[in-house]
């Protein structure tokens, strides 16, 4: 009595699935996309801030991936590569709705902050860590300008090192941690102006509370 054969897809790994869609296998593709389509959206998500926009950019970062899979050399990791594809596709889309578009080029000051300590501008910045309202947190990431909100991103919630974001947005080391340090800025200053603003909302909600009392 014949076995039946466990289905062969499912037992790729990474490394063979892309060497088959390379020549135009659907079925390894679409082992592609479920091996690396919840990290693509989660990417989008964070940088635009709404489901549906982002569900319609992992669509079309794979359809990218789908015309360009050849293209890929091994050269760097697979999702780093991936990921770079995706991050072009969702500042492209942000830059039609953006005017005021902060470039990579544009902002790059080398010597800007090489009075503050190196460690600082790469390392965690434990003030936005579980110590702000993720809604606040999320609503201020929103406003950050498309450069700036790609690097924090990647590296703050997607957990990219600094070299691998230099691959991903093609710019320099450098580049990723004076980036990463200037949106961390950005975003305290986004952040104090929502704690004023609540503060602001709770003392007229006291004021308006303790006038209808007696």
């Amino acid at each position: 009595m014949a076995r039946t054969r466990p289905t062969e897809v499912r037992e790729l790994s990474e490394a063979e699935a892309i060497q088959r869609a390379q020549q135009g296998d659907a079925e390894a593709f679409e082992r592609i996309y479920r091996l690396h389509n919840r990290r693509v959206y989660a990417l989008c998500l964070r940088m635009v801030g709404n489901t549906a926009e982002a569900e319609d950019l992992t669509q079309e970062a794979f359809l990218q991936l789908f015309r360009k899979i050849g293209t890929f050399r091994g050269e760097s990791a697979f999702s780093t590569w991936l990921h770079r594809l995706a991050v072009n596709v969702v500042l492209m889309r942000l830059r039609k709705k953006t005017l005021a578009e902060t470039s990579l080029d544009e902002t790059t000051e080398p010597d800007d902050d090489a009075g503050g300590p190196r460690k600082d501008i790469g390392g965690p910045d434990l003030r936005l860590s579980g110590s702000v309202d993720r809604v606040n947190l999320e609503r201020a990431v929103e406003r950050l300008p498309p450069g700036y909100r790609s690097i924090f991103v990647l590296h703050d919630v997607q957990g990219y090192e600094h070299n691998e974001i230099a691959l991903i947005m093609n710019c320099s080391i450098g580049n990723s941690k004076s980036q990463l340090h200037k949106a961390r800025m950005r975003l305290r200053e986004l952040l104090q102006e929502a704690e004023r603003s609540r503060a602001r909302e709770e003392r007229q909600a006291a004021k308006g509370s303790s006038g209808g009392g007696d």
